[in-house]
């Protein structure tokens, strides 16, 4: 018999193996629900399909009477717009300040300390003090992602960029070339992988900072609706948001995780199965 570690799933296998433990969640949840529903058919906890059917119909394919949009698409479309500016802004802010940071030294002396500093801090625990700086408008959701994760991106870029063989950098020096050629044609090429690799870890962390903003100050967002009905114990509509947040994130890391197979094949981050 060969090793374990030697053995891999063919195509057919990778699938039936990545679908086998949701195929597990859905069954134990089945039984489950059945079970409370049989000793209480008005229990809330673990509604049926029946109910989980009714309530996406209700809230993405019928117009809200008060607002006479649709609310699963609304929130979505809310909830995913300040998403991407905050990731557009942490991305930018973890690029520029991180090569600076890595490439300079007097650049990475002023600095690295502070954006040390930073990243320890709670990013929910100055949400508050957004609050009351920004109001409770967009802004200050908006700067809550961006405070969260932009610290650590920028670290993982200075790292990438101090990361670089020192021979590559004086070679470039030898060869006449500037600071600006330097970063332009030696550490962006080796350091943009790393850059999505750090955009797709910071996902996760992003939806958190989100969907907390949003449940304490917002009118529409998915955050919002899953803090709004809570009160209710309306699991019919809690768990498809959760579900519906999930599928979203995991599109936006596979889409990241394509580009960067297509853009960067010869990195590791671009061979990433």
């Amino acid at each position: 018999m060969g090793r374990a570690i030697n053995q891999h799933p063919g195509a057919a296998g990778k699938v039936l193996l990545g679908a086998l433990p949701f195929l597990l969640l859905i069954a134990v949840y089945l039984m489950a629900s059945d079970a409370r529903l049989t000793a209480n058919p008005a229990d809330k906890l673990l509604p049926s399909l029946e109910s989980f059917g009714a309530a996406i119909d209700r809230l993405a394919f019928q117009p809200d009477p008060r607002r006479g949009t649709y609310l699963l698409w609304a929130d979505t479309a809310a909830s995913l717009l300040r998403l991407g500016i905050a990731l557009a802004i942490a991305t930018a802010t973890g690029l520029l300040a991180g090569i600076a940071i890595g490439l300079l030294p007097m650049v990475r002396a002023a600095f690295a300390p502070l954006v040390a500093a930073l990243s320890m801090v709670p990013p929910l625990a100055v949400l508050p003090v957004l609050f009351i700086v920004f109001g409770l408008g967009e802004v200050a959701k908006v700067t809550l992602i961006v405070v969260g994760i932009a610290p650590f991106m920028v670290r993982c870029m200075a790292m990438a960029v101090t990361g670089l063989p020192r021979e590559q950098l004086i070679k470039a020096q030898t060869l006449g070339a500037t600071t600006w050629q330097i970063v332009t044609r030696v550490v962006l090429p080796q350091t943009l992988p790393r850059l999505v690799s750090a955009l797709r870890l910071s996902l996760g962390p992003a939806w958190l900072f989100l969907i907390s903003s949003e449940a304490i100050a917002a009118t529409e967002g998915l955050g919002y609706r899953i803090f709004l009905v809570r009160r209710y114990l309306a699991m019919d509509v809690i768990l498809p948001y959760v579900l519906w947040i999930t599928l979203l994130a995991f599109l936006l890391d596979y889409l990241l995780q394509r580009m960067a197979q297509r853009a960067f094949a010869w990195s590791p981050e671009g061979q990433e199965p």
